[in-house]
């Protein structure tokens, strides 16, 4: 099991208000699925999604990350899941302006300490692999906003994570460029990449083996397709 959530709750103080995100979440996630997370706004799943990736922490309830428990981690073991572990690839693809695409993929593989010998030929296989080799030293601005979320995804291929976390992936995107970043995380979950999409379009959620439904914080339905 790679991932095991029992009863997950989460409850915001806003103002004098207590607002419950989610109201008990149990949910199982094997090696190697390929599972998109939906909901409308305000169901639950930013929220679901921050805590699958160590971002945030719940209120209650029991998170398992390879079968050990999060919520006994520290900080230094926590930083360490989210930049080994799990890769994230986010609907605005927070990449670094000024920086070309081969050192934007490269920049979590120096904040673990991989010797600069060995990065570029990291990041340069992370950019093949999304078809950017012939991209590897433009910046953001020189890019489609396809080739930048491509940029985005390599990036969180490079240290080999067991999960690939993607926010609204193709929020940013024409129907067509989402597409094609579609097919990208199909042929990473063909080569055994655990993939958890969070998304409100019914197409992109399509392309995926399982759709878990939230709504009011819970979850409605847990399909495979």
């Amino acid at each position: 099991m790679l991932i095991k959530l029992e009863d997950i709750k989460k409850i915001y103080q806003v103002g004098a208000e207590m607002v419950g995100a989610l109201q008990g979440i149990s949910l199982n996630i094997e090696e190697n699925e390929y599972l998109a997370i939906m909901g409308p706004s305000g169901s639950g799943k930013s929220t679901l999604m921050n805590i699958l990736g160590c971002l945030d922490t719940p209120t209650s309830g029991s998170y398992k990350f390879t079968s050990e428990l999060v919520s006994e981690m520290d900080d230094d073991q926590l930083a360490e899941i989210r930049n080994r572990q799990i890769g994230f690839v986010f609907q605005t693809f927070n990449l670094l302006p000024r920086a070309t695409a081969i050192h934007n993929v490269e920049l979590p593989l120096i904040y673990n300490g991989t010797p600069s010998s060995k990065r570029k030929k990291i990041a340069s296989d992370a950019l093949e692999r999304v078809g950017l080799a012939d991209r590897m030293n433009h910046r953001p601005n020189e890019l489609s906003g396809g080739q930048r979320q491509r940029v985005a995804i390599a990036r969180a291929l490079v240290n080999n994570p067991k999960i690939i976390l993607a926010d609204e992936p193709t929020g940013n995107l024409d129907t067509r460029t989402g597409e094609e970043i579609m097919e990208i995380f199909e042929q990473l979950h063909e080569q055994g990449n655990t993939i958890i999409l969070v998304t409100h379009e019914e197409y992109i959620a399509e392309h995926t083996n399982r759709i878990i439904r939230l709504r009011d914080g819970k979850i409605e339905r847990d399909e495979s397709i």
